[in-house]
């Protein structure tokens, strides 16, 4: 996790996500898999990238089902960027900065 990441969980997804001032882009990934690993060096940088204007959360699918199964998310990594508690951008699997930054950048002014 990078400096300017936070862990999330379905216990405190609704106040530090949904309930959140500033946009969230949470990072749905799990340790075994390899695609969120390459993914995380990119999230971190947009984080730091974005600070002050965006917050970055990681949750951990194998620890957070129904928080999945809520959003419907199938496979993973999936980037969801949360924005006055509504989904309002999503990136799933490995994609490069500059195709992650074209989704988020339209719900970041």
């Amino acid at each position: 996790m990078g400096a300017k990441t936070f862990n999330v969980n379905e216990a405190d997804f609704k106040s530090e996500v949904l309930d959140s001032e500033t946009p969230v882009l949470v990072d749905f990934w799990a340790e075994w898999c390899g695609p969120c690993k390459m993914v995380a060096p990119i999230v971190d940088e947009i984080a730091t990238e974005y600070d002050g204007k965006l917050r970055v959360a990681k949750m951990d699918a194998d620890e957070n089902q129904n928080v999945l199964m809520q959003y419907g998310i199938m496979g993973i990594p999936t980037l969801i960027l949360f924005k006055g508690g509504e989904a309002v951008a999503r990136v799933v699997g490995f994609k490069p900065k500059d195709n992650i930054l074209r989704e988020l950048k339209p719900h970041l002014s």
